[in-house]
């Protein structure tokens, strides 16, 4: 998926949502769940519950755009569930999302001289 505009900020959505919801349903997630303004030219993705589906949302200072994308036999590699309700992203980590590789990585090991 090429993403042909220059957001200033990406979010993604890390719950999943309810993928009957269109452009109106994104909308009010945005505003009450991540507690953003969708009209700031910023990009929002939403995945479905078996993580093989994406949407994202972006106003373009004349109205909403809503992309899908749907992997025919593999998922996205979305975060884990956790206490953060949304993450920001860079450009980098949405091309990394789109391609099918994970984008949080490894989590960081810490070593002591001691305990090696």
């Amino acid at each position: 998926m090429k993403v042909f505009v220059e957001p200033d900020d990406i979010y993604l959505h890390v719950l999943p949502v309810d993928f009957r919801k269109s452009i109106n349903g994104l909308l009010a997630i945005v505003e009450s769940e991540l507690e953003l303004s969708a009209f700031t030219g910023a990009l929002f993705l939403f995945s479905n519950k078996q993580r093989d589906k994406l949407k994202v949302l972006h106003w373009d200072k004349t109205g909403f755009a809503l992309w899908y994308k749907r992997l025919e036999k593999h998922k996205f590699k979305w975060p884990k569930e956790n206490e953060l309700s949304h993450m920001r992203l860079n450009e980098q980590q949405l091309h990394w999302l789109l391609s099918g590789f994970d984008i949080i990585g490894h989590q960081p090991l810490h070593y002591t001289a001691s305990g090696l």
